[in-house]
């Protein structure tokens, strides 16, 4: 494993045969394997596991949040070769054999972490051989890219479970976790691809609008950023991490790198409203500039480094958040996300 920095780690193979680069990330989670290696928001990149022990519950297919893992590469410190769980359907090499995801364990990755924490996210290569001083000045080059929609494997879908109500739902890279969610709530889901214009968003009859997760750099959806400034104010919007950062981009926000990102599901975020601290899940790399955010309500910032994990847009009929909403799930209270969301869309019946 090659990082742009010209550090070098050696390891031992597994999963898929090759060579690939990416940009180099960490998760924080101890668990949660199976979902950050399908998650659409890693596509393209090396994922690094901090969590020293990865793959002992095994694969379980039903966990997955996209069709295929969306990673180009798996960099952890040891790989379990007995895994045991009574869900188990096989194990994570045979998948990444399956998915064509390269990876590489016996890695020091509590020296990467410092490393990517101190310096900040950058391109690495994991290769078979040595790279040449070349050839590591070239890993500057790449970058993490976004769904080219001409070549994405979903199309425009319908998810019906019996319900009469309808969220359309922009799809950038939406996880299959947040589909099932919207069901469970009691609506069903017409998902329209990332390219969709808002001619047809606001055409498909649905009661609330919900703009989704994502991968890659917010600033390069100019024509996506456009579409979504013309839905503002028409219908109820829901933002979830990338849809958070491109309605703050369409209203005037400014978003930029972070320096290494959130990724995992131990991010303390704090409601600025009532107080209430949740412990969230994420997997970004980008945040809404403090700053820039004018003239509306910052809803839910990070404990750890004060920036922005959620807007309340009250004269739009609109709220978003960087983190997976579900955090919010606690006993038998009612999801404040959902409970704000829904009350939009059945005009202010409930209390949120």
């Amino acid at each position: 494993l090659t990082l742009q920095n010209g550090s070098v780690f050696q390891g031992y193979a597994f999963g898929a045969e090759g060579d690939v680069s990416g940009e180099l990330v960490f998760n924080t989670g101890m668990v949660g394997y199976i979902e950050a290696l399908s998650d659409p928001c890693n596509q393209g990149q090396i994922l690094m596991q901090t969590f020293p022990l990865i793959g002992n519950y095994g694969m379980v297919y039903s966990d997955v949040e996209s069709k295929k893992a969306t990673v180009s590469a798996y960099v952890v410190r040891e790989i379990c070769d007995e895994p045991s769980n009574f869900r188990m359907e096989g194990t994570l090499e045979t998948y990444l054999k399956e998915q064509n995801v390269v990876g590489i364990c016996g890695v020091d990755t509590r020296q990467l972490t410092k490393i990517l924490r101190e310096e900040g996210t950058m391109n690495a290569r994991v290769s078979v051989k040595p790279l040449t001083e070349e050839e590591i000045k070239m890993l500057a080059n790449h970058k993490q890219s976004t769904l080219d929609f001409s070549k994405v494997p979903f199309e425009n879908s319908v998810y019906c479970d019996k319900n009469k109500k309808y969220v359309a739902l922009w799809d950038f890279g939406a996880k299959n976790s947040t589909i099932e969610k919207l069901l469970s709530l009691g609506y069903n889901v017409m998902s329209l691809r990332g390219d969709a214009t808002a001619e047809e968003i606001l055409a498909s009859g649905a009661d609330g609008i919900v703009i989704s997760e994502g991968p890659g750099d917010p600033n390069d959806y100019a024509i996506a950023i456009e579409e979504i400034k013309k839905v503002m104010g028409k219908k109820p919007v829901l933002g979830l991490g990338l849809g958070h950062q491109l309605v703050a981009l369409a209203l005037g926000a400014k978003v930029e790198k972070h320096k290494y990102g959130h990724r995992g599901s131990n991010q303390p975020v704090k409601c600025v409203e009532c107080g209430k601290v949740y412990i969230s899940t994420q997997n970004h790399g980008y945040v809404v500039v403090n700053d820039s955010v004018t003239q509306v309500f910052v809803k839910f910032v990070n404990l750890n480094d004060g920036t922005c994990e959620g807007i309340e847009y009250k004269d739009l009929q609109a709220i978003t958040v960087q983190f997976a909403p579900d955090c919010c799930d606690i006993g038998n209270t009612e999801n404040p996300i959902y409970t704000k969301f829904i009350s939009m869309m059945e005009g202010g019946k409930k209390n949120a």
